[in-house]
């Protein structure tokens, strides 16, 4: 028979409940600041429903009425420079945070409502609706509430989404040398989540000051705990991470108040993240007034029962039998808070035949809609742009991967902000490439080799940028590898400005490489430029030359948005000349190159297929301008220099390498003919790849993507297109 042993987990795994002695031991101040906090919610919530059941409120309003005592219990006790983010249930963390920031946590209970607290159930609610006073213009919604003043660093509609940043917020706080800490929200529903379970890993691994703060309401809409997992006790996903868990009823905001004070302990001397899994449960359904019930997954009994344990009655009732309150008092609390939302509604709205509407005066400026997409480019104002086509200086031998990592090293010692993370980057002499060659040693503290988890070292580095006082380059090895972090990339990173206001800056690197022609197959080789191009937020730059890349890298992160830097395997050991001892200038900022001049056709193309291109006209014998587009997103796109090319050539080829789907030249195409197209003699042709993505065979791989001799059919058909000569 073999032998067995225990194994216990490596960090603890507890259930805390209060005792009469630890409400009697209770700061009375604490449990008035609760006992406020959980009644200036509860109006605000049912003001919220109020408004929605009168269509006033534009999309869901996801009530958090039943949860508070998780919210207020977790978030009373944190400081302003702690920070917090949260799901798209976030009212309640979301006015627990900023309530505690204008208040301190401590509240007169004969005068709950000050002008500060006033101001943010207005603010709040005008967000809610939808309106320019809110915190995020209107833009954000019941779903996305943000005030990084008071460390609110944006609910979130994408369930789990938020996590990966809340790790990017903790690795900034602690590497900024401070004691602060960040809890993230999510409910039962994320617990099975990648993301989540991902940041789990790497908060753990890098030991980071990070609360992991499940609000187990039961439901992921209709969909029970037990239906999901086969363990609903959710605090134990902690345990395989060995993460420092708790799990409390989240009903009683006192015992939330100690469970996550003891893992503030954890967390702020530096022992790494921890687990808290409240209890709690949500007393109307997912989206609306009406219970749950109404919709058939719950019953009438189970919702009276929870009922019985609302956080409200329980604070009250233990401060009452203490004697630090009256049912008089406790009602007076209700009222004020109660007072207080119905001034915040009145100064939004206005009666009309009857019923109340939204004032016309509030609404957001429609020519609003698109302001803070991006940066206003202030930042690279002044600087010291170089262009190698027009340089005429000394120059020095290189190899485009050379490049890369110099101008990385380069850009390091001038800037401690810059922080490189991504799968190996830190081994094999550079990462798999050499991109990052020798940076390792001379950064060890900002070369961070990560786990292979795209989404949550994508988001990290997300939530990094956002909090600002670091530079994130994110590497992705492969650039299929963004579909596994499309959330992060996509729905986080490129909307974070624009949705919560178009105020605060995103300032990170995504740095990925095209692969076409290695033989990696279907999966490791795409051109992402036609997914970026058509998805907002995201500046894209694709150099062709060394001494492009040293430019445009140093432009990248010089801004303050997150940029896309496209990089091709072909051209990492093309032997260059770049200017000699200068890794420190700016390519001009949307800039195009003209690597050719001719009269017959404009040639547009990005990466290696220039080179390609240049090849192709020569075998041709047409007169092409032949244009490196550098930039490629739709902001930052050089439209002066291809305009004035179409306008000479009246003919347009555009070249990329590869596959049509996902094509970047589709884009473009439509972009100049509704730009050009009175100048145009003929459609515009495109030269791609095929229909399908790139696979092992060397000779089927060759067939699917383009190269000079694809070119060059484009070219003989724009010549067709021009009759004869």
């Amino acid at each position: 028979m073999p032998k067995t042993r225990r194994l216990d987990p490596a960090q603890p795994w507890v259930q805390l409940t209060t005792t009469a002695a630890d409400w009697k031991a209770a700061d009375p101040a604490l449990l008035a600041g609760m006992l406020a906090e959980l009644h200036l919610i509860r109006a605000f919530e049912e003001t919220v429903l109020e408004l929605a059941g009168e269509g006033l409120v534009h999309g869901p309003a996801h009530s958090s009425i039943g949860q508070e005592g998780g919210a207020v219990g977790s978030i009373i006790g944190l400081r302003s420079s702690d920070a917090i983010n949260g799901s798209h249930r976030g009212h309640h963390q979301f006015l627990a945070k900023a309530l505690t920031h204008v208040t301190g946590g401590s509240f007169d209970l004969a005068a709950v409502v000050t002008e500060p607290v006033q101001v943010v159930l207005q603010r709040t609610l005008a967000e809610i609706l939808g309106l320019a006073q809110g915190y995020c213009a209107g833009r954000g919604g019941s779903m996305h509430l943000q005030w990084f003043e008071a460390g609110a660093l944006g609910t979130n509609a994408i369930v789990g989404g938020g996590v990966p940043l809340g790790a990017g917020n903790a690795w900034a706080q602690k590497h900024a040398g401070t004691t602060d800490v960040t809890v993230s929200y999510f409910g039962d529903g994320a617990t099975n989540i990648g993301s989540v379970l991902e940041t789990m890993n790497l908060a753990a691994a890098w030991k980071l000051p990070f609360a992991f703060f499940i609000e187990n309401n039961l439901y992921a809409v209709s969909t029970t705990v037990e239906e999901s997992t086969a363990e609903p006790r959710l605090s134990a996903r902690g345990l395989g991470f060995a993460i420092p868990s708790w799990r409390v009823d989240g009903m009683d905001p006192l015992a939330v108040h100690l469970a996550v004070k003891q893992a503030e302990e954890v967390m702020r001397s530096g022992g790494g993240p921890a687990v808290v899994e409240a209890e709690v449960y949500r007393f109307f359904h997912q989206n609306g007034p009406y219970p749950g019930s109404a919709f058939g997954y719950r019953t009438k009994e189970e919702e009276a029962q929870w009922r019985e344990r609302d956080p409200l009655v329980r604070v009250a009732t233990e401060m009452i039998a203490l004697g630090l309150i009256d049912q008089v008092g406790v009602d007076s609390v209700r009222e004020q808070a109660q007072t207080a939302m119905a001034a915040a509604a009145a100064a939004l709205t206005e009666s009309a035949d009857g019923k109340r509407r939204i004032r016309d005066d509030l609404w957001p400026d429609p020519s609003f809609v698109d302001v803070g997409l991006r940066g206003d480019l202030s930042e690279i104002a002044g600087a010291r742009v170089l262009d190698p086509l027009s340089y005429s200086g000394e120059t020095t031998d290189s190899k485009f991967v050379d490049a890369v990592a110099a101008v990385m090293g380069r850009r390091m010692t001038e800037d401690e902000r810059i922080v490189i993370l991504g799968e190996d980057v830190h081994r094999l002499a550079g990462g798999t490439n050499g991109a990052t060659k020798g940076l390792s040693k001379e950064f060890p503290d900002r070369v961070l080799g990560t786990p292979i988890s795209e989404n949550a070292f994508a988001g990290l580095g997300g939530g990094m940028a956002l909090d600002g006082r670091f530079r994130p380059v994110v590497e992705f090895m492969y650039p299929d590898f963004m579909w596994v972090a499309a959330d992060q990339v996509f729905n986080q990173i490129g909307k974070a400005r624009h949705m919560f206001g178009g105020v605060n800056p995103v300032p990170l690197v995504l740095r990925t490489k095209v692969a076409m022609g290695s033989g990696y197959g279907s999966q490791h080789l795409m051109d992402p430029a036609g997914i970026f191009a058509t998805s907002p937020g995201w500046r894209i730059v694709a150099p062709s030359t060394a001494a492009d890349y040293i430019g445009l890298m140093n432009t990248a992160l010089a801004l303050q948005d997150p940029v896309l830097v496209i990089e091709h395997v072909d051209l990492y050991g093309q032997p260059e000349q770049i200017p000699a001892g200068d890794l420190d200038y700016q390519l001009p900022f949307g800039k195009a190159g003209v690597r050719r001049a001719g009269q017959d056709v404009t040639v547009i193309s990005y990466l290696s297929m220039v080179r390609h291109c240049l090849e192709a006209v020569e075998l041709s014998g047409l007169d092409a301008e032949v244009i490196d587009l550098r930039w490629l997103d739709r902001a930052s796109l050089d439209w002066e220099t291809v305009g004035e090319s179409i306008r000479k050539t009246n003919a347009v080829l555009i070249v990329e390498q590869g596959a049509q789907g996902t094509s970047y030249g589709g884009w473009l195409a439509d972009e100049i003919q509704r730009r050009f197209f009175d100048w145009l003699d003929q459609p515009v042709e495109r030269v791609t790849g095929s229909e399908a993505s790139p696979s092992i065979s060397k000779v089927l791989e060759r067939a699917a993507i383009a190269r000079t001799e694809e070119v060059v059919a484009g070219l003989e058909r724009i010549r067709a297109g021009m009759g004869t000569r």
